[in-house]
């Protein structure tokens, strides 16, 4: 059994860990609220952007490169993780179903383009190649971010380096969920509209005309998607790191509880001992 003075060194450890914790669920907290603001801004502009982009696709036979399905395998799948780890099963979900794919052949010729840390660590030391490779993005994410990174992506696609671009990512759902989304980004497949929708089938006034808007909007699709899935993580992230946090400052109580009950029990035994000690000892003088 250990001494007290043992345990009373491990009830401070404990203590101080706690205090750790409870800093960083409170840090998560506050990143989490900017981080949904974010990620609510950017979901209905990317949304109503993709309703015009069906809308419009549907409405001329255009053909855009981005729109164009390409001959071969070659695929580079987008991997965006954390740069940071303490927020529980976050990042090894998403990296290990990312892999069972890769290994089970659903992109028998890939590339990775990894945004964040954890990420990179992960998949440096696997065989598949890096053509991407940004470890401090996601901790100090911009505006700018997504538009560059889809820039190129669209690059590689349209010079026909690639024949598929695939994003693998967290979306944030709630505080307690965030689900893994593994989609395709190019090529660009137009969301089907309603048939019923009487949107469909009034047309509009083009201005200057459906090539050039096509031109305009297909590329602002890509970025705001690629934006939005780096918005989605980084909010997901905050809601993983609170939650994990919260289960620590939990489980640290209980630790401390039962460290408490033990050194309690621990220093009654000494002093009974002690007693039984001086008791045995007066006796033995007495007689």
């Amino acid at each position: 059994m250990p001494n007290t003075r043992d345990l009373v060194r491990r009830i401070r450890s404990v203590k101080g860990t706690q205090q750790i914790t409870k800093a960083m669920k409170v840090v998560a907290t506050a990143k989490l609220r900017r981080a949904k603001e974010a990620i609510t801004r950017a979901r209905p502009w990317a949304d109503a952007l993709s309703q015009v982009l069906a809308n419009v696709a549907a409405r001329t036979e255009f053909s855009h490169p981005l729109l164009e399905s390409h001959d071969g395998d070659r695929t580079w799948v987008v991997v965006i993780t954390s740069d940071k780890g303490l927020c529980g099963a976050f990042n090894a979900n998403l990296l290990r179903a990312v892999e069972k794919d890769l290994e089970g052949g659903r992109w028998p010729n890939a590339e990775i383009a990894v945004m964040g840390r954890k990420a990179s660590d992960f998949f440096r030391r696997r065989r598949w190649n890096l053509i991407v490779d940004e470890r401090e993005t996601m901790s100090k994410l911009t505006a700018d971010d997504g538009p560059r990174l889809a820039k190129q992506l669209i690059e590689g696609f349209a010079s026909g380096e690639v024949e598929s671009v695939w994003m693998a990512y967290s979306s944030f759902v709630n505080m307690i969920r965030q689900d893994i989304v593994v989609e395709r980004l190019l090529p660009i497949e137009p969301p089907t509209a309603d048939a019923g929708d009487a949107e469909v089938r009034v047309d509009y006034l083009y201005e200057p005309d459906p090539e050039t808007l096509l031109a305009e909007l297909l590329p602002l699709h890509v970025e705001t998607q690629v934006q939005r899935a780096l918005y989605d993580s980084v909010a997901a992230e905050h809601a993983a790191r609170m939650t994990s946090m919260t289960t620590a400052t939990r489980n640290a109580d209980d630790m401390i509880a039962a460290l408490t009950l033990l050194y309690n029990r621990t220093r009654q035994a000494a002093i009974t001992k002690e007693l039984i000690e001086i008791v045995s000892g007066a006796q033995a003088l007495e007689g």
